[in-house]
């Protein structure tokens, strides 16, 4: 009995990724895998998805000299950019493609002394306001740089991030930050790739899908959307979340379960005890009554979630037996479902998975 795996569909991964495909059918997908491919494992999925992707997209230089490592040959894209100036000569090395946010970065390359170019892309603010400049000289003279250094690849991308494509309330906004983009890609004339359709974008913003799209967090078969789950999208859970039931109780009415007592039994029930907790990456935030997967119903949580432990009420006729199967997520349990009761959002809790979770990877 293992007490928490992470089950990875690799199947049901680019079975994604050909969906997105023909979503859209004009674009490269430059895959995004920061993060540990949002909780999925690094290399496992880009090793996966490298007859389907075009690229892939990483934020920091580790991720991308790791994947160089392990036989990855694909572009590999920092979106962030390099950190330390020292970082050109890896970049040009290693053959990666990165995001110039700042003048900084953009005199960097330019001094720095390089056996071959480096492919950039000029990085610009539309609204997100994170990074990348707002301001048309500015952008230019980064691009002026850049083109005027015999170490970059010619013609320069243009590369920016949507920041409310996923939320219906600022519809104006999400337009104003395209026609931001469009206009400075048109005014500053950058002939090289543009990239703007992000996860949402690419669900909802047909003119988001530029020469190169990012698909993130739908690749993993989950939505960007507040109202929507993954299936709802037509994708599939890559990821499934289990555990098991390692201890059952009778508890009367009124017994309090737990640190801080924080549920009192509200009829006679079975609780039942999991072997995953806040030290395997389950939210310890999870309210009472967060839905958990057993034997084909949900139940509900009981109580704070422990370090390595959880509790759920199985209910007075409760027939379960210790040894049986739980699902955190995954594919009977959205992690969408998950992540509203405990206020927060799906990217978060598929990121935080600890390393002690035993990960499995299988093609359905």
């Amino acid at each position: 009995m293992k007490a928490v795996s992470s089950i990875i569909d690799t199947g049901a991964l680019v079975r994604n990724l050909r969906r997105i495909r023909e979503m859209t059918p004009h674009s490269k997908l430059l895959a995004v895998v920061k993060a540990n491919a949002y909780g999925h494992g690094l290399y496992p999925v880009a090793a996966a998805l490298n007859d389907d992707a075009d690229a892939f997209a990483v934020s920091r230089i580790e991720e991308a000299l790791s994947l160089r490592n392990q036989g990855i040959s694909k572009p590999v894209v920092l979106l962030e950019g390099f950190f330390n100036s020292s970082d050109v000569e890896l970049v040009s090395r290693y053959d990666l493609y990165t995001a110039v946010h700042d003048l900084t970065q953009a005199r960097a390359i330019a001094d720095a002394k390089l056996k071959k170019p480096v492919h950039c892309w000029v990085q610009v603010d539309i609204g997100m306001h994170r990074l990348g400049s707002c301001d048309l000289k500015e952008i230019a003279q980064i691009k002026k740089i850049l083109e005027d250094s015999p170490n970059t690849y010619k013609p320069l991308g243009l590369i920016s991030h949507l920041s409310v494509a996923d939320t219906p309330s600022e519809q104006a906004y999400n337009e104003i930050q395209q026609d931001n983009f469009f206009r400075i890609a048109e005014e500053l004339d950058f002939k090289g790739d543009l990239s703007l359709g992000n996860s949402a974008g690419i669900c909802k913003w047909e003119r988001s899908h530029t020469t190169w799209v990012r698909p993130g967090i739908i690749m993993y078969g989950i939505s960007p959307f507040d109202d929507k789950t993954g299936v709802d999208l037509g994708l599939e859970p890559v990821m499934t979340l289990k555990a098991s039931l390692i201890a059952v109780h009778h508890i009367k009415k009124g017994d309090k379960v737990g640190y801080g007592a924080a549920y009192v039994a509200p009829h006679d029930t079975v609780l039942g005890v999991i072997s995953a907790g806040y030290g395997d990456g389950y939210p310890r935030t999870a309210p009472n009554g967060t839905p958990v997967y057993i034997n084909g119903r949900r139940v509900p949580t009981a109580g704070h979630v422990c370090m390595d432990m959880m509790f759920v009420d199985l209910g007075p006729d409760s027939q379960d037996k210790i040894g049986d199967s739980a699902v955190l997520w995954g594919k009977e349990l959205p992690v969408e479902v998950v992540a509203s009761c405990c206020g927060t959002i799906p990217y978060e809790l598929v990121c935080r998975i600890m390393p002690r979770v035993n990960t499995e990877y299988e093609s359905n």
